[in-house]
């Protein structure tokens, strides 16, 4: 009789189950959301993490009919999660410009007390990824990180950290003839009314402000016949 109990009760459970609507997927981050090449324009390549995230939807408005503005499928993360997935990111087709960045999740503290990627191996890996970029042929800019707000952040990172990682990519840049696009110095004096409390990220008019600083970049980069309205 229990036997038989019990397998009532799972065909009930089958049942319902099998009734049950399948669960929605969340649909992507907006700037995750390809875009379709029109043809005969530059193409342009935003790498870098969420803050990017944040300015490539006003960026692609910003440029529309310029150019065609792209970014990598996801949040770039550390420079070590660069170097697994930047032959993946970059593909086969010809890139015009590269905008770039990587950072603020280097800096930041994990578990053990270290950051993700302590400053050595962050310029060791920044040196290799600059590298790649470079054996495109794109006009590489890369991005300062911007400003690590004071105060107690989760995920931990520390107020001023930024500097101290901004410099190491600034010499690697410099030796290499990259373009710098500082976001850093642009934001910082407007971060009390665009950045979130007590995180690193920016209001809808944050990423607005820093999107309009990236675009000017890219179009200072452009062909002359690529820069007309």
């Amino acid at each position: 009789m229990k036997t038989l109990l019990s397998l009532l009760a799972l065909l009930v459970a089958l049942d319902a189950s099998a009734a049950a609507p399948p669960a929605k997927k969340s649909a992507p981050h907006p700037s995750l959301v390809p875009v379709q090449d029109v043809a005969g324009l530059p193409r342009v390549l935003l790498i870098g993490d969420s803050i990017s995230m944040g300015y490539t939807v006003p960026v692609r408005k910003l440029l529309e009919g310029k150019v065609n503005v792209h970014r990598i499928p996801n949040n770039g993360g550390p420079t070590k999660y660069g170097i697994a997935n930047i032959d993946r990111w970059l593909g086969k087709e010809k890139w015009d410009v590269i905008h770039f960045n990587w950072g603020i999740h280097d800096l930041k503290f994990m578990p053990d007390g270290k950051r993700q990627v302590e400053p050595a191996d962050y310029e060791k890996n920044l040196r290799e990824l600059v590298a790649k970029l470079k054996a495109t042929g794109a006009k590489l800019i890369w991005a300062t990180i911007t400003p690590i707000p004071d105060g107690e952040l989760q995920p931990g990172r520390r107020f001023g950290d930024e500097g101290e990682y901004n410099a190491i990519a600034r010499k690697i840049m410099e030796a290499n003839g990259v373009r710098i696009n500082d976001l850093n110095a642009c934001i910082t004096p407007e971060r009390g009314k665009m950045q979130k409390p007590r995180d690193v990220h920016y209001t809808d008019e944050g990423s607005a402000f820093l999107a309009k600083k990236v675009a000017i970049e890219i179009e200072a980069v452009l062909p002359k016949s690529a820069k007309q309205p």
